[in-house]
C-alpha cells in the first residue's frame, strides 16, 4: 500500500513519520532551526509554463498572487539585521504585478536578492524590461535548465522551451551575467533536476559537462550548477503514481538517506512565506500546506521577529527524504 505524504490533516505534528524514523535509525537528532538568514518568498503560482516536474503545480491559469500589502510587509521585515538574502520564487515570480516593488525594496536595503527565473519569461511580450532590471538591481539569477540537450528539456518543460532558454541565456551573457571576466560580476546559476524517478548525478561532473556543452554549441556561460532531487509532491508525485513508481521512489530516497546532509538542510536557516502571507519551514512544506505549528506568529503581528522562530520545531514528512538522499538536495544544490 502506498504511503501518504505527511500533511496536517493526515498526521498529528508529534507523530513519527518516515523521515523522522530514518533520523532515529542513523542516530541523528530531530531537526532544529539555527538563525534564519534567508527569507524565501513565493509570490504566486502564475507561470507562463506548465512543467511536468513542478512541485508548485504552477501554470498560466493559476490565480494565486501575492497582494501589495503583503509585499510591503515583507520588505519591512527583510530590513531585519538577521536576514542576509531574500529568495524570490513562484510560479514565474516576474508575473506578479508587485515584483518590481519587491525587488527594488529589498535591493535598497542592501540585501542579496535571488530570483528563481524560468528563463523563457524574459522573451514573453511585455517582459522585455526584465534583463536590464535584473542588472540594475544586481539580482542573483538562479535559472531552471534541467539538461543541456533539447530533447530532455522540452520533454520536461514543454516544446520549444530549450531553444527559448538558450536565447535568454545568450541575452543575459551579453549583459554580463555568468561571465567570470565581466566587470559587472553578475551571478547566473543553473538548476538541474532528473527527468525521472532517480537521484541526480555528481554535481561537479554535471557542472563541467554543462559548461563544456553549452559553451561549445551555444557560446553560453554561467557560474554554478545546482543539482536538485525531485521531491515526491505536486506534479512529479502525480506522474510517479500514474507510472507505479511512487512507492519505489520513496524507498530509493529512504535507502539513500545520508545523515551528513542533516546539518545543512535549508529548512534550518530559511523561512518560507506563501503568496497569502502564511509561513512555513520550506517551500516544499508550503506546497503541502504544512504551516508552522499552531500558535506560531503571523508576519502581521506587531511584535513579529525571526529570532522568536529559532526555537520552533521544524515540521517534517516523508517528502523530506528527498533532501537527505545521496549528496542531499536544497535550493542551493548538493549538501555534501
Amino acid at each position: 500500500m502506498m504511503e501518504r505524504l505527511t500533511t496536517p490533516a493526515a498526521t498529528a505534528p508529534h507523530a513519527a513519520n518516515r523521515f523522522e524514523r530514518a533520523l532515529l535509525r542513523h542516530g541523528a537528532t530531530p531537526l532544529e532551526r539555527t538563525d534564519i538568514t534567508i527569507l524565501q518568498i513565493n509570490v504566486g503560482k502564475l507561470c507562463n509554463q506548465t512543467c511536468r516536474h513542478c512541485h508548485v503545480e504552477a501554470g498560466p491559469k493559476r490565480t494565486e498572487i501575492m497582494p501589495r500589502d503583503i509585499v510591503e510587509r515583507l520588505i519591512a521585515l527583510a530590513a531585519d539585521a538577521q536576514i542576509e538574502t531574500v529568495d524570490i520564487t513562484g510560479g514565474a515570480p516576474e508575473m506578479n504585478p508587485h515584483f518590481r516593488q519587491l525587488v527594488e525594496g529589498v535591493a535598497a536595503l542592501g540585501k542579496e536578492v535571488i530570483v528563481r527565473c524560468n528563463l523563457t519569461i524574459i522573451l514573453v511580450p511585455g517582459y522585455q524590461w526584465l534583463p536590464q532590471f535584473y542588472v540594475d538591481n544586481r539580482v542573483h539569477l538562479i535559472c531552471s535548465m534541467p539538461c543541456y540537450t533539447p530533447e530532455n528539456v522540452n520533454k520536461q518543460r514543454g516544446n520549444g522551451v530549450f531553444e527559448k532558454s538558450i536565447a535568454a541565456l545568450q541575452l543575459l551573457n551579453r549583459l554580463g551575467y555568468g561571465c567570470g571576466d565581466h566587470p559587472a560580476g553578475l551571478l547566473l546559476d543553473l538548476v538541474y533536476n532528473p527527468l525521472g524517478p532517480f537521484l541526480p548525478g555528481d554535481q561537479a561532473k554535471l557542472e563541467a559537462d554543462y559548461k563544456r556543452e553549452l559553451w561549445r554549441h551555444f557560446g553560453v556561460e554561467f557560474n554554478r550548477l545546482f543539482t536538485l532531487a525531485n521531491l515526491p509532491i505536486g506534479r512529479f508525485a502525480q506522474a510517479l503514481r500514474r507510472s507505479g513508481d511512487y512507492a519505489p521512489y520513496l524507498q530509493l530516497l529512504e535507502r539513500s538517506f545520508n545523515p551528513e546532509t542533516v546539518p545543512r538542510l535549508m529548512c534550518r536557516n530559511t523561512l518560507s512565506v506563501g503568496w497569502d502571507g502564511r509561513i512555513y519551514d520550506c517551500d516544499f512544506n508550503q506546497m503541502l500546506d504544512m504551516e508552522l505549528g499552531e500558535g506560531q506568529p503571523s508576519i502581521f503581528d506587531a511584535d513579529f521577529s525571526f529570532e522568536r522562530l529559532t526555537a520552533v520545531p521544524i515540521r517534517t514528512g516523508a517528502h523530506c527524504l528527498g533532501c537527505t538522499a545521496g549528496v542531499g538536495s536544497s535550493c542551493g544544490g548538493a549538501l555534501t
